[in-house]
This record gives structure tokens, C-alpha cells and sequence, in this order.
């Protein structure tokens, strides 16, 4: 690894991060910043620890919807992993409320750690164009769990936010749009 591609995180985001569990912040192809990992896991494994560094009035483009009408913002390195419509992680609620990043599938070291944000928000307003994962199953945007297909929510049973799965279909929850 050329140690000229990793972003040091602010003296603030660190003191905010929780520790790693093998992952760190590079720059990436075309989309910024990203978390790599830095060690390979196993399907399971706890990849990034959640930890919650604020309660906020509404969604934004960077919070994290843990409850229908309840949004926080995560801190560490949380915000900076990128969306993919075939993510390698999926979402897992710890003791603290927050949502840690659990391995969908075996990761290597190396490759970027990535969660699809529907797995958190039942809305996803705030990401203008195209989505840039380039996976096979990219839906081509970025979208909520509402716009979710029922074959992609099957896909992540188990491994979204506790509170999507029992949404009604309609459910209107806080948006600034």
C-alpha cells in the first residue's frame, strides 16, 4: 500500500472515532475518501463500530435514521464509508444505539469497506445524479429502504437498521426536501 493514499482524519475525528477494528481512510477512485480495510474479515465479523456523536432535528445527507422519526450523526469513521448497491457490510445495532458495520461477506485487506444506505434510512434524499459504485446491481441512484427492490431487502435480511423491516410501506417519516 503507498502510504501517500491515506487521508489522516481531523484531531476532532479522531477523538470522536471509536477504536478500528482494521480499517482506515484512503482517497478513492473518483469518490474522495473512503474506509479500506486494513486486515481481512469473515462473513460476520465487526468491521467499523458505530458510535453516536449528536441527535438532530431531521435528515441530512449524513445521518443515520435509527428509528422512523429519530436521526443522529455518527462519528469515527462512520460518515466517511462509501454507499454500494452491493455492499460487503451491513448494518448491526450496538449496546449504545448505534449502528456498527457487520461483514455480509469475506473482505480482504485492502479492499473498501462499503454499506448500501438503505440499510439505515427509509428515505434517501440528499444524493443529487448517479450512484458511483459501478457494482453489477447498481440501481443507479442512491435510494432509501422504501425505494428498496424486494429482492435487494431479502438480500439484506438481517443486516439492517432494526427498525426497517417492520416500516409500513407509505410511512412518511422526516424529510428537509
Amino acid at each position: 500500500m503507498d502510504r501517500k493514499d491515506v487521508v489522516r482524519p481531523s484531531l476532532a475525528e479522531r477523538e470522536m472515532a471509536a477504536p478500528s477494528q482494521g480499517a482506515e481512510l484512503r482517497e478513492t477512485a473518483g469518490k474522495g475518501g473512503g474506509v479500506f480495510a486494513t486486515r481481512p474479515f469473515h462473513t460476520g465479523d465487526l468491521v467499523v463500530t458505530g458510535v453516536i456523536t449528536a441527535e438532530l432535528a431531521r435528515n441530512d445527507a449524513h445521518a443515520s435514521q435509527i428509528a422512523l422519526h429519530r436521526y443522529v450523526r455518527h462519528g469515527g469513521l462512520m460518515p466517511k464509508v462509501n454507499h454500494s448497491c452491493d455492499p460487503n457490510c451491513g448494518i448491526g445495532l450496538n449496546a449504545s444505539g448505534a449502528h456498527d458495520l457487520l461483514a455480509r461477506v469475506p473482505i480482504r485487506a485492502g479492499q473498501e469497506i462499503t454499506f448500501d444506505y438503505a440499510m439505515r434510512n427509509y428515505a434517501v434524499e440528499h444524493f443529487p445524479g448517479r450512484c458511483q459504485c459501478r457494482t453489477a446491481l447498481c440501481r443507479g441512484r442512491i435510494t432509501g429502504w422504501r425505494d428498496l427492490p424486494p429482492e435487494r431487502r431479502d438480500a439484506y435480511r438481517g443486516l439492517v437498521a432494526p427498525y426497517l423491516p417492520d416500516t409500513p410501506t407509505g410511512a412518511a417519516p422526516d424529510t428537509d426536501s
